[in-house]
């Protein structure tokens, strides 16, 4: 289970407001469809993870890490009286992820198969998820480092951009003009991310390093950024030459499971 935040919009400019201010082409969309997004900076840096949920009269924007009040104020400063739309308070919710084996591809979370529901705090589970044993908050962690999704006061931050959180499959690159596009398609046509996000995991003997560590190569240089850290496995960001590196300081080093890169 995790808390989300729900921000409605109603009317028929909805989507075209929400098109503009996150990283996904969604003037397309249709009812019933939903699509993962992220909210940026003018300048493209992280503020929150979220899906876009399209509705007969409207969409609802699901902030599932970072700052939905951020969110929520930087689009109530956007509206204009003649946009036909009307932006609600944020609502709280519980999303809850069920993996299956043949479920719906990335359903469940964590780019993982399966199902998922969002319910109300107050709302009874729906029996496949009473029948079965949560997770606890170790194990979420767990996949969550596994898998790279970013965590709001760790890879969430405005340190970093979409492109260095392998977060690829949120953006358009085609779409029209929209809040951080400029900085994300500089950064793309001209290849310059300078840092990607890693998995790393603490061999035998070796003591893992603290989240906000910098991490230095052999020739004493800094190569990491140490963000989140849960035992001995974590997440850092990568600097662009230790790329190919299977190992820096003693970690072995993995692509997070749920992060898409161009190159790597």
């Amino acid at each position: 289970m995790l808390p989300v935040w729900v921000l409605p919009l109603d009317g028929p400019d909805a989507l075209r407001v929400l098109h503009g201010q996150t990283t996904q082409d969604l003037l397309h969309a249709h009812a019933g469809e939903e699509h993962n997004t992220c909210c940026v900076t003018a300048t493209a840096r992280m503020v929150a993870l979220a899906a876009v949920q399209v509705r007969p009269d409207g969409a609802d924007l699901i902030v599932s890490a970072g700052d939905a009040q951020a969110v929520h104020q930087a689009l109530d400063r956007v509206l204009f009286p003649a946009d036909d739309v009307r932006l609600g308070l944020p609502q709280l919710r519980h999303w809850h992820g069920l993996v299956q084996s043949g479920g719906a591809d990335r359903a469940a979370g964590w780019g993982l198969p399966g199902r998922a529901w969002l319910l109300d705090p107050e709302e009874p589970l729906p029996e496949p998820l009473g029948a079965v044993e949560p997770v606890t908050a170790a194990q979420q962690e767990w996949l969550r480092l596994r898998q790279g999704i970013p965590a709001a006061g760790a890879e969430l931050s405005d340190a970093f951009n979409p492109l260095e959180l392998g977060l690829r499959p949120r953006l358009s690159f085609e779409k029209g003009c929209y809040l951080g596009q400029e900085t994300l398609a500089k950064l793309n046509s001209r290849d310059g991310v300078k840092q990607q996000l890693r998995r790393f995991w603490a061999p035998d003997g070796v003591e893992p390093p603290k989240a906000g560590e910098t991490l230095l190569d052999d020739s004493g240089e800094r190569a990491a950024l140490v963000t989140s850290v849960q035992g001995s496995m974590g997440l850092l960001l990568l600097r662009r030459r230790c790329w190919n590196q299977e190992s820096i300081a003693g970690l072995a080093l993995s692509l997070p499971s749920a992060a898409v890169f161009d190159s790597h």
